[in-house]
């Protein structure tokens, strides 16, 4: 989320719908009881969400 951010900062990378709901659904995924490991369709959603975040990142 680190480099997330400072891209944000920097405007590498500029906030748009769809990056907005791609951190609102990773945000989501991630959203467990503490302790609990993420599984199942959060674990596969959250590898698909972070993937398109880092080559936004690496493209930008």
């Amino acid at each position: 989320m680190a480099r997330l951010e400072r891209a944000f900062a920097e405007e590498a990378l500029a906030r748009t719908p769809f990056v907005d709901r791609a951190l609102a659904d990773l945000r989501a995924a991630l959203d467990q009881v503490e302790g609990q490991k993420l599984g199942g369709k959060s674990a596969e959603a959250s590898r698909f969400i972070l993937r398109a975040i880092a080559r936004m990142l690496d493209e930008a």
